[in-house]
C-alpha cells in the first residue's frame, strides 16, 4: 500500500482549493499529497459566485466582474453600487485546467483518476479504500458526501438552495453588462421563497436562473416554464439556449465538524462549509481552508478545528424562521436589503462584520417573529 502525508479524496472546489494552498506554502514542499476523484474534471459543471475587495487570488479565472447589483421585489427594488466589493464569477472549466495545471508542475503531488469507497481511521494512519486499491494516509480531507445524516436529523432544519440554469444568446445587444441580478422576486412566490439570478456575461450574453429556498424540489419543467416566463416578461423572445446548469446546495447548520476524527477531516459541503443561510460555498471554502492551513502546521488533532462562531448561531436562527415561514423569505430579504446598507449586507454574509454591525442588521428582521424563533432555540 502506498503512503502519504496527506490524501485528498475528490478535486471539487474544496478539494482543489485545498490543494492550490498546499502548494504554495513552502511548510508543505516535501509533504506527499495525493488527490483521488473518479473523474478528473474538465468541463463547465459548476459556477462559482462570490464578492471580494480589489484583486483576488482566483483573478486569472474570473470570467466577469460587476459593481452594480439589482436587487428586487415588490417592497424594494433597486440597482446599488457594491465598492468597494466587486461580484465575480468563475466558470468551473478554467478554475479546474488553471489548477490541476499547478498540480501536474509539483513532483510532490499525485493525481489518480479511482472511486474512493471509503475509508477508515485507524488512531496512527487512514486506509483509504477505491475500487482499485487500498491507500495509506497520516490525515485525510474528504469532499466526498458519503454521509446523509444530516437528512435524517430534527435538530436543525434543513432547506436546499435548487436551481437550473440557462445560458443564453440572444443576436442584438439587450442586456446591461454591467450590472448582475443578485435576487429578483418579482414574481410568483408559490408559497416558497423563489428568485430569478441573472448574470450578464455580455450585452448579448446571460445567464438567467430560477432558484429556491425550500425544502422540495421541482420537477425539470416547472424550472424550465419558470424562465421561460421571465425571459417573455422582460422582452427577451428571440434567443438560442448555450448551456445549461442544474444544481441543489443544501442549507442547514448541522453540525457536520462532528463527523470529524484525529486523522480524517470533512471540507466542502461535506464538511458544511456551505453558508448556510445563502447557500454560497466557494468563497467561504476558500476562508476555511486558509485557516486549515495555519491549523495544520500548530496542530495534529483534526477534531478540534471546526469552532461555533456568532454567524453559526445567526445563521441557524434565520434558517428556523425561513424554514418555519418559507412564504416570506421574499419579505425577510427585502427588509434586508431595503433598509441597511448594501455594502454591510454583503460584509455581513462574508462573515466580517463586528458585534455591533450585526446587531444593527438584525434589528431590521421582523423583531416579535425573530426573537420568538431565537427562544424557542435557546430553550430546547
Amino acid at each position: 500500500m502506498q503512503k502519504y502525508d496527506y490524501i485528498i479524496t475528490g478535486t471539487g472546489a474544496s478539494g482543489l482549493i485545498l490543494a492550490y494552498y498546499l502548494i504554495h506554502d513552502t511548510f508543505f514542499d516535501k509533504k506527499k499529497i495525493l488527490l483521488i476523484d473518479k473523474e478528473e474534471k474538465n468541463d463547465n459543471d459548476r459556477t462559482w459566485c462570490f464578492w471580494e475587495e480589489g484583486q483576488g487570488t482566483w483573478d486569472s479565472v474570473v470570467s466577469k466582474k460587476w459593481e452594480r447589483i439589482f436587487f428586487g421585489s415588490p417592497d424594494f427594488s433597486d440597482t446599488i453600487g457594491i465598492s468597494p466589493y466587486q461580484y465575480k464569477v468563475i466558470r468551473s472549466k478554467d478554475f479546474y485546467n488553471y489548477v490541476f495545471k499547478l498540480l501536474r508542475e509539483k513532483s510532490n503531488i499525485t493525481i489518480v483518476q479511482e472511486t474512493v469507497v471509503g475509508f477508515v481511521d485507524e488512531g496512527n494512519i487512514v486506509e483509504v479504500e477505491t475500487d482499485q486499491r487500498m491507500y495509506l494516509g497520516d490525515k485525510v480531507f474528504n469532499s466526498i458526501p458519503f454521509s446523509k445524516k444530516f437528512k435524517t436529523q430534527k435538530k436543525y432544519p434543513l432547506l436546499n438552495q435548487h436551481f437550473i440554469g440557462w445560458f443564453i444568446k440572444t443576436e442584438s445587444p439587450i442586456f446591461d453588462s454591467e450590472t448582475a441580478t443578485f435576487m429578483d422576486f418579482d414574481l410568483d412566490q408559490k408559497g416558497n421563497t423563489r428568485f430569478m439570478y441573472v448574470l450578464p456575461m455580455s450585452k448579448t450574453e446571460a445567464l438567467f436562473e430560477y432558484t429556491l429556498f425550500s425544502k422540495d424540489l421541482l420537477s425539470k419543467e416547472e424550472y424550465e416554464t419558470e424562465i421561460e416566463a421571465y425571459l417573455s416578461a422582460t422582452g427577451i423572445k428571440e434567443y438560442c439556449i448555450t448551456e445549461k446548469e442544474i444544481g441543489c446546495i443544501p442549507m442547514t447548520s448541522y453540525e457536520f465538524g462532528k463527523q470529524n476524527s484525529k486523522n480524517i477531516i470533512q471540507i466542502g459541503t461535506a464538511g458544511g462549509w456551505t453558508k448556510a443561510s445563502t447557500g454560497f460555498t466557494f468563497r467561504n471554502t476558500e476562508k476555511k481552508v486558509k485557516k486549515l492551513i495555519r491549523f495544520l502546521k500548530k496542530h495534529r488533532d483534526l477534531s478540534k478545528f471546526e469552532k461555533r462562531t456568532k454567524f453559526w448561531y445567526y445563521d441557524l436562527f434565520f434558517l428556523d424562521l425561513l424554514s418555519k415561514e418559507n412564504q416570506n423569505g421574499a419579505v425577510l430579504f427585502s427588509r434586508l436589503f431595503g433598509k441597511n446598507n448594501t455594502y454591510k449586507i454583503l460584509k455581513f454574509l462574508n462573515e466580517e462584520t463586528s458585534l455591533i454591525e450585526d446587531l444593527r442588521i438584525m434589528s431590521t428582521m421582523p423583531s416579535s417573529k425573530f426573537l420568538k424563533m431565537v427562544w424557542k432555540r435557546l430553550v430546547r
